[in-house]
């Protein structure tokens, strides 16, 4: 028996992981031969796994099929030898920490009492004389206090530097312990989760188990490597992954998605409507009727008479009231009355039909006391201990004008449906379903129901796990939802990784990408009379860049950090490198204002702009400047332009420019100067003019 267990027994290797947005769906290797039973029990799953996610495919083995999957958990002792050296060192640490604090109170404590040395001269009676202090007494007084005290002094000293020795130690223990991995057995308890697969089939096969799981997060990251003078650069992207989904990922294949991974992908069905008699027929419900002999299936239970109830409650008359038949004596105890009818399960029948008058039946017969107690009436008998699982309903209020008010009558209960029950999709999954047994009353004892227990201990795992995507992000960093936009792509590394489940960022780098680049330097003085340097990305692949931090390595000489913005495939983005000091740019603007039109009901403001650049480089450069033109929407206002400047375009992919934007491109080459005039007039109606006040851009 054991030797055909661990032949059915195969252990698992993570293989590859692919992390989503939030969330990661694992794969798992397994080989083995197929045992004569077709049960095969793989090991090594999380204790994380996400209900309801785990799939399972044959690789290898044509004569093999998968027939069904399911996940168990076992737990099992450690026993006293548990590998829990981190946290057993921390403990002790900490000890070591409380009694080294311990011995620098109590030495601060002596020297207090040693400080509080004073002396103290004998009480005086009222004819007493005078009497002179010895000199020598306060004098042997003070050097003893001194001395004293400069011993215990440098005895703290050695006790506090060894209490800061003993803090910095439990500091980076606890810190150890903290950035641990969680892929480690609890204290005392270790739980193995399995999968349980049913295999049809003989010989060996290989086959992947693929699961979802919680607790891991990425954001990319890039490193740009550029020559100047060169057109082209190399770009690598890298990913900041963080996992915590409790089991340690070694030498897998990563793949990064900036898909959500719980989106809904239920497509909508829109049914048709018919007039008519003629009906399409039904779909299968799944139902079953009830198997031959269940009545019976509990028999022998009830043979053996009902279990002694653990409290009795006593009567008035100190007997308990024990339910009887109301035929005669010689009948059997009456069960309880049934409950409600419990939700349509497998192999349930239809509901229970209503009673007289529209509603549930009386099935609660009357109660009687046993020989000798005191006759109770119908509304003592009501507070009989009620069944288990019922609750005792509570007596009518009794009132001194009469007897109490009737109660109110139930609704009737809705005809059931035509034809057999239709279960609902928890009904239908035959491996949750749970066998009520013979405790249960009414009609669901020996019937199918939903009963898969609420695991406590793997939501605990879970809610720990989702806590990594509370991580403060790198800088720079932007979350792939946010910058991924309506589109949504998945990044390979070229290499395998290993991650381990400390839930703290590990770099991956993922894959190289050529880019295209150009150097260009770009000005707003109407802001700042600054220019500044950038780099032009062109993304010519097929597949989209996200936002995030990049590193900028001009020469083989680090630069700087700073932001890359989104890039679609073919799309252009640009980069700041911070300010060029060898360019240099002057501005200077003019205002003329004067009156136009017939009667001079027209002011007109005349501006002109001057823009002065100056290259100090050692080579040509090209300068976009950025100036900016007032935009109305008043059809009374008119706003015309006299300069050579023009709107940027806003192509798809190209940054968001405000409105009234206008842009000039100026070559410079070295040592030279460029000298860009422009300006605009604005004609506003006198009636919407304003008077005084400073009008100047």
């Amino acid at each position: 028996m054991k030797a055909e267990r661990a032949q059915s027994r195969w252990a698992s290797t993570l293989d590859a992981v692919v992390v989503y947005a939030q969330g990661a769906v694992c794969s798992r290797l397994a080989r083995g031969t197929v045992p004569p039973d077709g049960r095969v029990r793989v090991t090594g799953l999380p204790r994380a796994l996400e209900p309801g996610s785990l799939r399972a495919r044959v690789l290898h083995g044509a004569a093999v099929r998968v027939v069904e999957v399911r996940v168990e958990v076992d737990a099992e002792p450690l026993g006293g030898d548990a590998p829990d050296e981190l946290r057993r060192e921390v403990e002790r640490l900490r000890e070591e920490y409380a009694a080294a604090e311990g011995r620098r109170d109590r030495q601060l404590g002596l020297i207090k009492e040693v400080a509080a040395l004073h002396p103290v001269p004998p009480a005086r009676g009222r004819e007493d004389p005078h009497r002179r202090t010895p000199v020598d007494a306060w004098l042997e007084l003070a050097d003893f206090v001194d001395e004293r005290l400069t011993r215990l002094h440098a005895r703290l000293a050695e006790l506090e530097e060894a209490l800061g020795r003993a803090g910095h130690a439990l500091d980076v223990a606890a810190d150890r312990l903290a950035r641990a991995s969680t892929d480690a057995p609890p204290e005392h308890v270790r739980t193995t989760v399995s999968a349980v697969l049913t295999l049809d089939g003989t010989g060996d096969a290989e086959l992947e188990l693929e699961y979802a799981v919680p607790g891991a997060v990425w954001v990319p990251a890039y490193r740009l490597t550029h020559r100047q003078g060169d057109g082209t650069g190399r770009l690598v992207l890298r990913a900041s992954v963080a996992q915590r989904t409790g089991e340690d990922w070694t030498g897998v294949r990563v793949a990064l998605a900036t898909a959500d991974l719980r989106r809904r992908t239920g497509l909508p069905k829109l049914h048709s409507l018919r007039i008519g008699r003629r009906q399409p027929a039904p779909a299968p419900s799944g139902w079953r009727e009830p198997p031959a002999g269940l009545a019976d299936l509990f028999a022998g239970y009830d043979a053996a008479g009902p279990r002694p109830a653990p409290d009795a409650v006593p009567t008035a008359g100190g007997a308990v009231p024990v339910p009887v038949a109301v035929g005669g004596s010689d009948a059997g105890p009456v069960p309880p009355p049934p409950p409600p009818p419990a939700p349509q399960g497998y192999g349930a029948p239809p509901p229970m039909p209503a009673g007289p008058g529209g509603g549930m039946p009386d099935l609660a017969p009357p109660v009687l006391s046993p020989p000798g107690a005191m006759p109770l009436t119908r509304r003592k008998a009501s507070a009989a201990p009620a069944a288990p699982g019922r609750a005792v309903p509570p007596p009518p209020p009794v009132s001194a004008a009469g007897p109490p008010a009737p109660a109110p009558v139930p609704a009737p209960a809705p005809a059931p449906a035509a034809g057999p029950p239709r279960p609902s999709g928890a009904e239908l999954d035959y491996a949750a379903l749970v066998l009520s047994g013979p405790d249960e009353q009414g009609d669901r004892r020996g019937r199918l129901f939903p009963g898969a227990p609420f695991d406590p201990v793997a939501t605990e795992y879970r809610r720990r796990a989702e806590a990594v995507a509370g991580l403060p992000l790198p800088a720079h960093a932007v979350r792939p939802r946010e910058s991924a936009g309506s589109f949504d792509h998945r990044f390979d590394a070229v290499a395998r990784a290993d991650i381990p489940s400390d839930g703290t960022w590990h770099t991956v780098t993922v894959t190289g990408i050529p880019v295209g680049l150009r150097t260009e330097y770009l000005c707003v003085p109407s802001v700042e009379q600054t220019v500044h340097a950038t780099l032009v990305l062109s993304n010519a692949t097929d597949q989209a860049l996200l936002a995030g931090p990049v590193e900028v390595t001009v020469d083989d000489d680090y630069l700087l950090t700073t932001a890359l913005p989104t890039l679609a495939p073919g799309g252009d983005g640009r980069v700041g490198l911070g300010p060029a000091e060898g360019i240099r740019v002057t501005r200077r603007t003019h205002l003329r204002e004067s009156t136009a039109g017939l009667r001079n009901n027209t002011t007109v403001l005349d501006h002109r702009v001057h823009v002065e650049l100056v290259n100090r480089l050692a080579g040509p450069v090209t300068v976009e400047v950025r100036e900016r033109v007032p935009v109305t929407s008043e059809p009374d206002v008119r706003i015309e332009e006299r300069a050579d400047w023009r709107a940027p375009e806003d192509d798809a992919g190209a940054e968001h420019h405000a409105p009234g934007t206008r842009v000039w491109r100026a070559e410079l080459p070295a040592g030279a100067t460029a000298a860009l005039h422009g300006g605009y007039e604005i004609r506003i109606p006198a009636g919407k003019a304003l008077v005084g006040g400073d009008r100047r851009s």
